[in-house]
Order: structure tokens, then C-alpha cells, then sequence
């Protein structure tokens, strides 16, 4: 019986909207999508500049954000430049892989859920993380050759 209620008091709120009402809500709701999608599409391409896997992007973007967060660092101390700087770098990339997710989800999701960022932040820590590991593996094992940075010849 409380749903039939539910229904007709439902019908006559569709009978009093009128025309005019539901042309102007219509543009709003495409204009929200339409801002979505952009602000998605900005964070993924924004991610993917920061993220690993784009190949050209260290030189640019990475070892200046870490160069920058490492003389941060080294204003407290002078020994924690380069720790400083390995951590802004590996924080960067996942910066971007998080800034990829978050826009992909834009991009793709139609209705928002409910986000969980702590899941969020875990996946982007975990995937960066096993990234890492893999890249010092293959360096390790010599299929990767890394440049003599700190050669002494």
C-alpha cells in the first residue's frame, strides 16, 4: 500500500514539472557530465606525464619535482639531498599513477560511486611500489644497464 502511495505521489510531482523545468535541468546535468569527463581527461593526461610509464617524462618533470623536494629536505640537513631527492622521485611517480586513476575513473565511470581514497592511495603505493622492485630486479640481474653516475674514473 506505501508504494502505491509512493508512485502516485510521485506521478503528480511529474505532472506539476513542467517543460521549462525539465529543459533547464537537462543542459545542467550535460554540463556537469561534460566537466567531468574534461577534469577526468586533464588528471590523466597530467598522471600520465608524471607516471613511469611515460619514458621521455624524468627529464621534464620528475627529477626537477625531485631535485626540488630533495633541496627542500636538504635545508634541514645537507646529507638528506639525494635520500630526499630518490623520495620525491619515487613519490612523483605516484603522484601520477594515482592523478591516472582518478581521471580514468572520470572518464569512464557514467554515475560517481562513492570513492574510497584509502583503497585509492593503497593501490597506487602497492602498483608504484612493485613497479620499483621490478626495475631494481632487472637492473640487478643485468638486463637493465644503468649510466656510471658515481664512477670515480
Amino acid at each position: 500500500m506505501e508504494s502505491v502511495q509512493k508512485v502516485s505521489q510521485d506521478l503528480s510531482l511529474v505532472a506539476k514539472t513542467t517543460p521549462e523545468q525539465l529543459q533547464l535541468a537537462a543542459p545542467v546535468e550535460l554540463k556537469k557530465a561534460y566537466f567531468k569527463k574534461l577534469r577526468g581527461g586533464f588528471f590523466l593526461i597530467l598522471g600520465y606525464l608524471l607516471s613511469p610509464l611515460c619514458w621521455w617524462n624524468d627529464l621534464l618533470f620528475n627529477l626537477p619535482i625531485a631535485y626540488f623536494f630533495g633541496y627542500i629536505c636538504s635545508l634541514l640537513s645537507p646529507k638528506l639531498l639525494l635520500p630526499c631527492s630518490i623520495i620525491g622521485y619515487w613519490l612523483s611517480n605516484i603522484v601520477g599513477i594515482l592523478l591516472m586513476q582518478f581521471g580514468s575513473a572520470d572518464i569512464i565511470q557514467k554515475e560517481s560511486p562513492e570513492r574510497n581514497l584509502k583503497k585509492e592511495l593503497l593501490s597506487g603505493l602497492v602498483s608504484s611500489t612493485l613497479y620499483t622492485l621490478v626495475i631494481m630486479v632487472l637492473i640487478h640481474l643485468k638486463i637493465i644497464d644503468t649510466p656510471d653516475l658515481f664512477s670515480n674514473g
